[in-house]
């Protein structure tokens, strides 16, 4: 399942992370992150996914319905 750039919006709220802290996190630039989350422009594939597993691995769960919550 891909996410989205709400998506990627939502569970950094939930985690309280800022957009630096995830690049670091996934290993991009942060512009890479402001650019997907303002949909200007979709990073590669393994990039998006890295930013999932990045989310994942925080505990956050990726619902069927494009939504998300935080695991427990």
């Amino acid at each position: 399942m891909e996410i989205s750039p709400a998506q990627c919006r939502a569970a950094r709220g939930l985690l309280d992370w800022t957009q630096g802290e995830l690049a670091r996190r996934v290993g991009v630039a942060l512009r890479t992150v402001q650019d997907f989350e303002n949909s200007r422009r979709t990073p590669l594939a393994i990039v998006r996914s890295s930013i999932r597993q990045a989310f994942e691995q925080a505990g956050i769960e990726f619902l069927d319905n494009k939504g998300l919550r935080l695991k427990g």
